[in-house]
């Protein structure tokens, strides 16, 4: 019995520091949120790239858009996005989603999901954000 809460105890603290280093930092002139990446392949390339910045737009007024410096690995996509997901839309095509929604096909590749206060970019015009790993 103590061996089987030692080994979910151990599994616990191993997955916790996993997802620490999974964590991204998104800052703006409009605020600072913290982002949990996917596990997928083209999360991983995007973190393998930070830290960069991204000069981003409005788009359909559900989200901000721009490109990043290369493209991310193919990986399933799907149609339906919350508010607060970090997506992918072509290979470079870096989204973030301040509203929910559906896309038509193909879809899009799901690369994290904000844990703060996605709002702060539900406004129009550009803006430019820096993308890190978070401490």
């Amino acid at each position: 019995m103590n061996y089987l809460f030692l080994a979910t105890l151990t599994s616990l603290t191993l997955t916790g520091a996993a997802m620490a280093q999974d964590r991204i930092l998104i800052t703006s002139e409009w605020g600072e949120l913290t982002a949990e990446l996917a596990d997928n392949a083209a999360s991983e390339a995007l973190a393998s790239m930070l830290p960069l910045t991204v000069e981003m737009r409005d788009h359909l007024r559900q989200e901000k858009t721009g490109n990043l410096p290369e493209r991310l690995p193919e990986v399933e996509r799907q149609l339906d996005f919350g508010a607060g997901t970090l997506g992918l839309w072509g290979g470079d095509d870096f989204v973030i989603y301040y509203t929910d929604g559906r896309v038509p096909q193909p879809g899009t590749v799901i690369l994290g999901q904000v844990t703060g206060d996605v709002s702060i970019y539900d406004r129009p015009g550009p803006i430019t954000v820096r993308i890190e790993r978070a401490e």
